[in-house]
This record gives structure tokens, C-alpha cells and sequence, in this order.
């Protein structure tokens, strides 16, 4: 159905992902491609191709979705701690001799 490149291209972002629980925005990153090109390669187009990779990349793309809000509170914890040591450190005044 879909043309050797475009197969083989998802079939090897599916080992990827299933290797290392990657998120699609990682892996778009890691393949220099974009985050919809890699969705659809990864459920569309592989299913078409290879079944079994298909469900073991559903079952990682599933943990993903469930663990999503957790990084993203990670990420907003980590902008406001940062932002908070970035002021302590303004507030502080310089020492002389």
C-alpha cells in the first residue's frame, strides 16, 4: 500500500519507540522529522505493514498518553523552581573588598 521508504521509515521510529519508550515528540526530535509524520507512521501506516510492532508500539504510545500529565507538572515544577533560584540569586547583593 504505502511505498518501501515510507514502510521501512516507520517500521524503524516503531523499533525506536518500542526500544526506548520514546514519546512522539522525542522521536520526531531524534529523526529530524515532524510530530505528525511520526504519528501517522506509527498509527497508520505501520499497521498496514507489520502487526505485531504495531501493537507493541500502542501499548508504549498508551503508557505515554497515561504519563503525560505527570511530566507535564514535572516540567512547569522545574520552570518555577528555576525562575525562583535565577531571582534569589538578582537579590543578592555583590561583595566587595
Amino acid at each position: 500500500m504505502f511505498n518501501d521508504e515510507i514502510s521501512s521509515r516507520a517500521a524503524e521510529i516503531a523499533e525506536y519507540v518500542v526500544a526506548t519508550g520514546a514519546t512522539v515528540r522525542a522521536s520526531a526530535k531524534h529523526f529530524g522529522i515532524s510530530k505528525s509524520t511520526v504519528h501517522k507512521d506509527l498509527t497508520e501506516r505501520l499497521k498496514h505493514t507489520d502487526n505485531e510492532l504495531y501493537a507493541n508500539v500502542c501499548a508504549v504510545l498508551a503508557r505515554n498518553r497515561a504519563e503525560r500529565h505527570l511530566r507535564g507538572g514535572a516540567a512547569t515544577k522545574r520552570k518555577y523552581v528555576d525562575a525562583r533560584e535565577k531571582a534569589n540569586l538578582l537579590d543578592k547583593p555583590c561583595k566587595s573588598k
